[in-house]
């Protein structure tokens, strides 16, 4: 069940989702393993990287689903400074340590933000940002934060986009200078959107 493009979580399903997570997360670890890149896979439980509250949807109770609160960015910057590349389950503890699952899209704007990164890439699958959501020849190359007001005003902006693009746009009033959604589906999609002056996705800047 999805509550304005937020899935509900209760504990039962807690507990299953950071069972799938966990699993999701070492076979990351070990895709990337392959390709010859140290790697560690690591929840945001682990030496409480994701402190959470939480989180309501309009007013509503979506259940066991948090909103980072804090990050401690130095368990990252440890892991990078030894050469290994974190990857980190969406998964994180309130002050009581209780377990709640987190939007992947806020750990990683929560994360982009603590670092103050240059850039914070979406990859998803969808070719980016559409004006219609059937035609993949509609999409918007740029936005800024102008333009989105008026995307949200307008409609053209739904479901699982409104939080996506929600969490792009507090990036980059936040420190982090751009954001990218682009098309995981697609090969070489990341080089493609930054060596070219096109790019295949769509770009959020202030």
């Amino acid at each position: 069940k999805f509550i304005n493009g937020l899935r509900v979580t209760d504990k039962d399903t807690m507990e299953l989702a950071e069972m799938v997570l966990g699993k999701v997360n070492k076979s990351l670890v070990q895709l990337v393993e392959s390709l010859g890149v140290r790697s560690i896979g690591i929840s945001g439980k682990d030496g409480a990287l994701l402190k959470v509250a939480k989180k309501y949807s309009d007013g509503q109770d979506i259940g066991y689903v948090g909103e980072v609160t804090e990050v401690n960015e130095q368990i990252i910057y440890d892991l990078l400074e030894k050469d290994f590349l974190p990857i980190i389950c969406p998964v994180g503890m309130d002050e009581n340590y209780h377990t709640y699952n987190i939007n992947a899209d806020d750990v990683a704007t929560a994360i982009a933000r603590a670092d103050k990164a240059s850039k914070l890439v979406f990859l998803t699958d969808i070719e980016g940002v559409l004006e219609d959501p059937n035609n993949s020849e509609t999409l918007i190359s740029k936005i800024d934060t102008e333009s989105a007001k008026e995307l949200f005003e307008s409609g053209i902006i739904t479901g699982g986009m409104i939080p996506k693009l929600k969490n792009c746009l507090e990036a980059v009033q936040n420190d982090v200078k751009r954001v990218h959604i682009l098309d995981g589906r697609l090969e070489h999609s990341l080089l493609i959107e930054i060596f070219t002056k096109k790019g295949v996705g769509t770009m959020i800047k202030r």
